[in-house]
């Protein structure tokens, strides 16, 4: 072996990189001092009308509800005097008026419940049918949402009618049935009973295509997973699909509330427009203590206490709302 190869060849340092050229910085751009005010600048036009339509109305029915306020003052023949909470103690110590709400709560209540059950099974049934078939379901939801509410009560009075209704020729048929001259509207329940079915074939459409729309969302890949270990089809519905669709079920269920709550036309109008004592509701009570007993500052009280109770179902609206938004 020779020196030349017991010699350890001498070791080269690596090259020196050169450091790769500095990225410039970008300036930060400063707020500007109007940034938090185009917000405000784009509501600005909606709360306008807002404050027009809404709140000289709002300003006035609180006003009255403190006044005392009949005919008298309506001409001008006496001031209007201040009474403080009289009007507010005297309808809130009569029993009738916690009877109409109770019948209220009651109607609401059912009213939902229908609306929120029926509507829930057709935009079930709608994600099963063919493509032709849920486009002439969804043009006749359409059409029939759209109805105006008068001809829609109009329509109802005729099918119920005692002497030409055709629900009573229906019936009738049924064996052991004899429901001709049948009057629907002979006692409270039973008519109210109707309205709410009135009520509830106007308001499901838009239940069923609000629903529809939340259903395209639902992950197919999650209720074939739940199907594979062992679901059945209640199942899927109620652990995979109802958690996404809660945030639509509660939104509705409260637009539902509070539109069921301030029913006034329907049972207005098939009542001729002078609804019987087991067919007020807070909305036809008001109305009456205010236009047919002309006092109105009662009528403004009761329609005060009203918002009262809707500002409290929007309470709730709005903490079950926050409660999702912190889970999600």
């Amino acid at each position: 072996m020779s020196a030349a190869d017991t010699t350890t060849p001498a070791k080269v340092p690596p090259p020196r990189q050169a450091p790769p050229p500095a990225v410039p910085k970008a300036p930060r751009r400063r707020r500007t001092s109007g940034g938090g005010a185009v917000p405000w600048a784009l509501l600005a036009p909606c709360l306008l009308i807002l404050a027009l339509v809404m709140g000289y109305p709002l300003v006035r029915l609180v006003t009255l509800s403190f006044q005392k306020f009949g005919q008298s003052q309506l001409w001008g023949f006496q001031p209007a005097e201040s009474v403080g909470f009289d009007n507010f103690g005297k309808v809130l110590g009569d029993s009738e008026f916690w009877a109409v709400v109770v019948r209220t709560i009651v109607f609401a209540v059912g009213s939902v419940v229908f609306t929120m059950v029926i509507g829930m099974l057709i935009a079930l049934l709608l994600q099963r049918v063919s493509g032709w078939v849920k486009t002439l379901i969804n043009i006749a939801l359409v059409a029939s949402w759209g109805m105006p509410i008068i001809v829609a009560t109009t329509v109802f009075k005729w099918l119920f009618d005692s002497d030409y209704g055709v629900f009573n020729a229906l019936l009738s048929k049924l064996p052991g049935v004899d429901m001709i001259g049948h009057n629907w509207f002979a006692r409270g329940p039973q008519g109210l009973a109707v309205i709410m079915l009135l009520v509830v074939w106007g308001a499901v459409p838009f239940v069923v295509i609000t629903l529809s729309a939340g259903l395209t969302q639902v992950p197919s890949e999650l209720e074939e997973a739940a199907r594979l270990d062992g679901a059945g089809a209640w199942g899927v519905f109620r652990y995979v699909t109802l958690p996404i669709l809660k945030p639509i079920v509660v939104m509705l269920t409260t637009l539902s509330v509070i539109w069921d709550m301030g029913v006034f036309p329907q049972v207005f109008v098939m009542r001729g427009g002078h609804p019987e004592a087991e067919f007020q509701l807070l909305t036809t009570y008001s109305y009456d203590r205010a236009f047919v007993v002309n006092d109105y500052a009662q009528g403004s009280a009761i329609a005060l206490l009203t918002v009262l109770l809707l500002l409290g179902v929007v309470a709730v609206y709005m903490r079950q709302m926050l409660q999702i938004g912190e889970v999600e």
